[in-house]
């Protein structure tokens, strides 16, 4: 049987290559490549057929396949660790040399190499890449429903809003698949049944008294569990594929850690924090992802996770794709919470609720937790029409600063006082009437809530773009600055040139009065 590689596709050798049992052809394939196309992938799948078919005639490869592994220095690049690689020309040279000194080396060899090998000379000598499910089903989108003091926190109902959104435009597109929420916990039967008034068409919850808190090792074990569809015929039968084809987590402190810890134990990829998704084909002609170079290929149903980079100063878009010997599933997101609205939920909605049935070990539960402190209740700022948000502007009288921006908080009938990391990691002394608003909990920005109410009022904000993070999205933004120049008046729909301890005052009147003797300065205007 004779091959030519140029005539194929990798992924078309590959298959071509598995009806093929003799290693001459096999090698003859290699060198075929190795002169013609010489592609890399297409190298790796002759290279893995010879490794098959000499272990099936238990002979080592290696001595049968001069070259098989040898990459040159174009390849590995400069920094490649090792001796150099002679030339033809150098190998003739040395080749009466090496024969001199042949038997003298080999005398010298030590008898038992692995006793004098420290572990640490090629520490991935032994390194093999562990490689996905290959040629799965995949279905479904995941939501991970993280719940606190039995109730679904709100990110969790975001979530499931947005996988419904997607998967109702997934299925004009292609198909119908379900939205998934899982859960654990030790009374949720109640939860699972909220999430599907939330969205979900099936919703997994695994009940057991030690799940009360979030544990890294029963709650990835068992995540992973339900994820390949291991279990009872009871806990399983709903569901005819691998592992889901995409896994929505929290971005909250429990959600970041399972959400890797989950990933990478089911061996795909994770995007953190993200603040948009959505479902469209790509196309792709890097050679890793096609597998060969030059050529264009279209990935199907990738769900595109945009998440802010550089602080928030750029946006970059991850793709979780298939390589071509290899499926990365579930493609898999972090959300930050507060990027999409809660929906409303719906009571009678039809949904599977099923309970999931797995062996919890002792040992996993290693950990005890024996005393503990409730923490008040966090101020959430999301889901309100206003929010007033102060930063350092404040600094020359801060207690006075936070009385105004309370008192035009509390003139509207929904609105929330909000504060910049810079008051947070500020020396201000506030007197004791105030001191409560200006803790990290009101903090908006990266490392804090994200908003996006219809009105945002930034008294005092500079705008730097770990603030612009939490609230660019809002509707409408109108910032108060003594600065025309702050970087806050390039993203504000209005810009108020003024003191805030002037400006604040006037402002809340004119709410209270429904009256606005002011005009705001814009595009260089002055203000009243």
């Amino acid at each position: 049987m004779t091959l030519d590689p140029d005539e194929y596709t990798v992924d078309e050798l590959r298959d071509e290559l598995d009806a093929v049992d003799d290693l001459e052809t096999v090698q003859s394939v290699l060198e075929a490549e190795q002169t013609g196309q010489n592609r890399k992938t297409a190298r790796e799948v002759i290279e893995r057929r010879l490794e098959v078919l000499g272990e099936d005639a238990g002979t080592e490869t290696d001595d049968e396949t001069e070259g098989e592994y040898e990459e040159t220095r174009e390849d590995v690049g400069e920094d490649a660790e090792g001796e150099e690689v002679a030339t033809e020309s150098e190998s003739d040279e040395t080749t009466e040399a090496v024969d001199e000194t042949a038997d003298e080396d080999e005398a010298e060899e030590p008898e038992d190499e692995e006793e004098e090998d420290d572990g640490l000379s090629h520490p991935t000598r032994d390194k093999k890449h562990v490689r996905a499910l290959q040629g799965g089903t995949y279905r479904d989108m995941w939501v991970f429903c993280e719940t606190q003091q039995g109730e679904l926190l709100d990110v969790s109902k975001e979530m499931l809003g947005k996988a419904r959104e997607l998967m109702d435009d997934y299925a004009e597109e292609y198909e119908e698949e379900n939205v998934v929420a899982f859960l654990m916990g030790d009374d949720c039967r109640n939860l699972a049944e909220e999430a599907i008034a939330y969205g979900a068409d099936v919703a997994v919850y695994h009940e057991d008294d030690r799940l009360e808190r979030f544990l890294h090792t029963p709650f990835t074990r068992i995540t992973a569990h339900m994820a390949r569809g291991q279990g009872t015929d009871d806990s399983t039968d709903w569901r005819d594929y691998d592992e889901p084809r995409y896994a929505l987590y929290p971005a909250t402190n429990n959600g970041r850690d399972l959400s890797a810890l989950v990933q990478g134990e089911l061996d795909s990829g994770l995007a953190s924090d993200c603040s948009d998704l959505f479902i469209e084909p790509e196309e792709i002609s890097n050679p890793v992802k096609t597998g060969e170079p030059g050529v264009k290929k279209t990935f199907e149903r990738v769900l595109h996770m945009k998440r802010p980079d550089f602080s928030g100063f750029e946006y970059s878009t991850i793709l979780c794709l298939d390589n071509p010997d290899r499926d990365f599933h579930p493609q898999g997101a972090s959300v930050i919470p507060g990027t999409f609205d809660v929906p409303e939920p719906d009571y009678d909605r039809d949904g599977l609720v099923v309970e999931h049935e797995m062996e919890l070990e002792d040992e996993w539960f290693s950990v005890e937790i024996t005393e503990y402190d409730t923490l008040e209740g966090g101020v959430d700022l999301t889901g309100h029409e206003v929010v007033v948000c102060l930063g350092r502007g404040i600094g020359d009288d801060p207690t006075r600063g936070m009385e105004l921006g309370l008192e035009l908080a509390d003139a509207f009938e929904d609105a929330a006082l909000g504060i910049t990391r810079g008051i947070v990691t500020s020396s201000y002394q506030f007197e004791g009437h105030v001191e409560q608003y200006s803790k990290e909990e009101r903090q908006i920005g990266e490392t804090g809530q994200v908003v996006a109410p219809p009105l945002y009022i930034a008294a005092g904000v500079s705008g730097a773009v770990q603030h612009k993070v939490g609230m660019d999205e809002s509707d409408t933004i109108v910032a108060i600055n003594t600065d025309p120049e702050a970087t806050i008046r390039d993203f504000s729909d209005y810009f108020i040139e003024g003191d805030l301890f002037e400006v604040l005052p006037r402002l809340t009147e004119a709410v209270k009065s429904g009256e606005l003797p002011m005009e705001a300065a814009t595009d260089g205007g002055e203000a009243e």
